[in-house]
């Protein structure tokens, strides 16, 4: 079990925090700077430096995790990203109306403009790039930083429109009368639109309802007449608006891999084209574009080169940098080619080790697997046991059996954490065989046949009472009939494990567990938490009692 850590942080000269990890120190300075990210809101641009005793309590940049100790004190430097203008600008093949109201945006929502950074040429001609956006480490980045917020902030508009809206607030307040401007809902939409791109290019409903509820409430002069809550039709028009913006980007010379892929014409051979690929699981970083100045060819030598470094010891710094420096082009395999799990690990083995899958997933949510799930899931579990105690039937039957079981060892938190797992299928209607398959003093070896029948499993292999060290179980992950996961330290380890394969291939949920992993997925990673499945609806309101 991992020892908590404590931090002490300094913002300014007057600001000072406590960062707490229930899991200990994380084991790449990449994922220690994504939890402070998450847990204090701030951008992604910092870096972090150390007090080193040696020299007086001196200051010096943090490169390594090595360098960090329980109750340490850690200095956050914020750093602004340097624009470096490569050619004229040509903003006709752009979809924007004005570099203002551009960088309005960016100040309000702390995104850097979608025309500048999400956007970017495959090729390594500068002609269709506008801008290069160098961080502090000298490289660039293509992915999105964040995901859905939970609450939109609307963004600022462009200065005449926020003078018309300023003035239509007044008049609602005095006499209830509305704002109808063309003009107005014209640039309100643009400008809404780029927004949302920053964070999706595939709005869901609920997402949209949110953007409008926080509109309305900014701005009530904008209310539709007529409709019975005065956003209907600001719905109808946001969402096909992100339509015509898509349709832009893809007639522009920028390019835009998961637009794109779904560039496609009907045929006399194909009259129904099918195979929509959108994020289907609150994916933020779905298809991102390649790095400037990066091609397919560059990066399949980088993956060749990433295949000699797994060979070597002692090398897993270089391994995880080739790894995100490949991210964009295993995304596009992924999500383009489809490839069965057992071709996809002979091209790509570094990926399949738990550290990896957990820094894979970071990249497309932007989230922290391994702490979000285990702190969501420890938050809820006081709640979760007293609804599983009140579960009557034969689900009931089989939960108070677990249960038993539970007090009838000693309290270690990874056992009840298992056993939470475990009562939760039953507690949802769902088979726990479909999930979980156990073994008892049988070896790995003895069972490896029985794979190739198994599209999606957890199996556990449990060592009986009378020998010495019978706590522990070695745990595999198989999908597709192919062992990706080997040696998880326990179930709840391997679930969560499990979540990011399942993000890592772009995997669908199996269907008679799907609302086990919706609520692995919405409740405790907290991944489009705005709708629920009407189980997993009535669990997440009885949680929230």
């Amino acid at each position: 079990m991992c020892t908590p850590a404590k931090l002490r942080l300094v913002f300014g000269e007057n600001d000072v925090r406590k960062l707490v990890l229930p899991s200990g120190i994380p084991s790449t300075l990449q994922e220690l700077k994504s939890i402070i990210q998450e847990t204090f809101s701030i951008p992604e641009c910092f870096t972090l430096m150390y007090e080193d005793m040696e020299f007086g309590g001196q200051f010096f940049n943090l490169d390594s995790v090595d360098d960090v100790q329980d109750k340490c004190t850690l200095k956050v430097v914020q750093t602004e990203p340097i624009t470096l203008n490569m050619v004229a600008m040509n903003r006709s093949t752009l979809p924007t109306e004005s570099d203002a109201r551009s960088c309005s945006s960016q100040d309000t929502v702390g995104l850097t403009p979608v025309s500048d950074t999400y956007l970017s040429s495959d090729s390594t001609s500068s002609g269709s790039q506008d801008t290069v956006l160098l961080s502090s480490s000298e490289t660039t980045t293509s992915c999105r930083s964040q995901g859905w917020p939970t609450k939109f902030i609307v963004p600022t508009f462009s200065f005449d429109t926020e003078l018309l809206l300023s003035d239509g607030n007044k008049a609602y307040q005095k006499d209830g009368t509305l704002l109808n401007n063309h003009r107005v809902t014209s640039s309100v939409l643009e400008t809404l639109a780029e927004t949302i791109f920053c964070y999706t290019a595939y709005p869901t409903g609920v997402q949209i309802m949110n953007v409008v509820e926080m509109l309305i409430e900014k701005y009530p002069c904008l209310k539709e007449p007529g409709s019975f809550n005065g956003q209907y039709g600001w719905q109808q028009r946001i969402k096909y608006k992100m339509g015509n913006y898509r349709a832009k980007l893809r007639g522009s010379q920028l390019s835009c891999p998961e637009l794109e892929v779904n560039q496609k014409r009907k045929t006399n051979e194909n009259p129904t084209p099918k195979g929509f690929k959108r994020p289907r699981k609150a994916e933020v970083n779905y298809l991102p574009p390649f790095p400037f100045g990066e091609t397919g060819e560059s990066l399949e030598k980088e993956r060749l080169d990433l295949l000699n470094e797994i060979r070597k010891k002692n090398n897993k710094n270089i391994i995880g940098e080739k790894m995100e420096k490949t991210f964009y082009y295993r995304r596009t395999e992924v999500v383009k080619d489809c490839p069965a799990v057992k071709d996809f690990m002979e091209r790509w083995p570094a990926l399949f080790c738990e550290s990896e899958i957990k820094n894979e997933f970071r990249r497309i949510t932007t989230i922290s697997l391994e702490r979000t799930f285990l702190e969501k899931l420890d938050f809820y579990t006081p709640k979760l046991l007293a609804l599983f105690e009140m579960k009557g039937g034969v689900a009931g039957i089989r939960i108070r059996h677990l249960l038993d079981s539970l007090s009838q060892q000693e309290d270690r938190l990874e056992d009840r954490r298992d056993v939470v797992i475990r009562c939760l299928l039953s507690f949802l209607g769902e088979s726990a065989e479909e999930l979980i398959e156990d073994h008892q003093d049988v070896s790995r070896d003895m069972i490896k046949d029985t794979f190739a029948s198994h599209v999606m499993k957890i199996i556990v292999l449990s060592r009986s009472v009378e020998e010495e060290d019978a706590s522990r179980s070695d745990v595999i992950i198989v999908i597709e009939g192919t062992e990706v996961l080997l040696g998880c330290k326990n179930l709840t380890n391997a679930c969560l494990s499990l979540m990011g394969c399942i993000y890592s291939l772009n995997l669908s949920y199996p269907p008679k567990l799907r609302n086990t992993f919706e609520v692995f997925q919405k409740i405790f990673l907290g991944l489009d938490a705005l709708k629920f499945s009407p189980k997993v609806n009535s669990l997440h309101r009885k949680l929230l009692m």
